[in-house]
């Protein structure tokens, strides 16, 4: 009986115990909380506000062509004697390109020429008898129109002679030699293409609900895959009057200017077209990269006197490809948050470092 009146009491003793000893761990001699460690500052890079100008610009993609290109054809069937031009030549209108053999075509011309001159001395009499009323008008006819058709057919033979020369339609460069030295050609089939360099049109496919914003003679700026160091200048040429309905576009004719002393541009590039058709002159201008854009909305981190940051909403204007202009909520000279933006949050602490 005396055991079982112990127990209950030992047990209560040991809850004490061990809650006097936890309560003891628990805070220092003095009583005071332990401190809390501030967080490290964020590194950052930024950007300065600053003073520019901008333009408003539509933007697409296009291939370069030739305003003007000719596939030469041979006029004549024969055998190419002798080619005069290689790809990358420059040539102008008229010039002899290659050459086909001539015999046949000239023993027609020798034929057709001595049917002709016979038949021009047999009109010779006609006329004199004719004027001495001793042959009838028929008879005179009929030899006079002789003579003419006979005039024809050497006149074609002739032409056939000239068509074994192939010569230049266009001016321009050579882009595509088809035929070689001992090559059989046969009429119409193609031996050269020609294209002239000079304009090259970039074609663009533009959506109808800006029809009424390009005009014909603005700036172009065009920058090619093959050569992105480099900017090309041009101008709207033409501007189709009609709406395609099957892809709701209208075509825009551009021509773009290649001013190097070694032309670089060439039909087939292909590149980003950008018509400006609007533009500001010093405004506030803020690198894209600094921009957050979230649901319609904009805004940018700006770094405040005591390196902490605080999240303005911007109010934007036109759009470049590196730029924004900036309508409110920042002011020029403002530094502005461009890397470390996705670790920031209001009043947070940053370092800046160099880019």
């Amino acid at each position: 009986m005396k055991h079982d009146r112990l127990y209950p009491a030992l047990a209560l003793f040991a809850i004490g115990f061990t809650t006097m000893l936890l309560s003891g761990c628990g805070s220092d001699t003095n009583g005071a909380e332990p401190e809390t460690v501030a967080a490290p500052p964020i590194p950052v890079e930024t950007t300065a506000v600053r003073i520019g100008d901008i333009a408003a610009v539509y933007e697409a993609t296009a291939t370069l062509e030739a305003e003007n290109s000719a596939l030469v054809v041979s006029k004549a069937t024969g055998v190419i004697l002798e080619v005069l031009v290689e790809e990358g030549d420059q040539v102008k209108a008229g010039d002899l390109l290659a050459r086909l053999e001539q015999e046949r075509y000239q023993l027609e011309v020798n034929r057709a020429r001595a049917q002709l001159d016979r038949l021009n001395n047999a009109l010779e009499r006609a006329e004199e008898l004719h004027a001495r009323q001793l042959i009838s008008n028929d008879e005179y006819d009929r030899t006079r129109f002789d003579a003419q058709a006979q005039q024809a057919a050497y006149d074609i033979a002739r032409m056939e002679l000239d068509q074994t020369e192939i010569r230049a339609p266009i001016d321009g460069v050579i882009t595509d030699r088809r035929g070689k030295t001992g090559n059989l050609v046969t009429e119409h089939q193609v031996v050269f293409q020609i294209d002239d360099f000079e304009p090259l049109l970039a074609v663009l496919h533009v959506p109808e609900r800006i029809l009424n914003t390009l005009q014909t003679g603005q700036a172009v700026r065009m920058h090619m895959d093959a050569l992105p160091a480099l900017a090309f200048s041009g101008h709207v040429e033409r501007i189709s009057p009609v709406i395609d309905p099957d892809t709701g576009t209208f075509r825009v004719t551009t021509v773009i200017t290649d001013h190097a002393e070694q032309p670089l541009l060439k039909p087939g590039l292909f590149g980003t077209v950008q018509v400006v058709y609007n533009s500001h002159h010093a405004v506030a201008l803020l690198d894209r990269e600094a921009l957050i854009s979230e649901d319609g909305r904009h805004s940018a981190f700006v770094i405040g006197a005591d390196d902490t940051v605080e999240r303005r909403l911007l109010e934007i204007g036109f759009s470049e490809q590196g730029a924004v202009e900036v309508l409110s909520g920042l002011n020029v000279g403002d530094q502005v948050v461009t890397a470390g933006k996705s670790s920031l949050r209001e009043g947070a602490r940053i370092t800046v470092i160099q880019s």
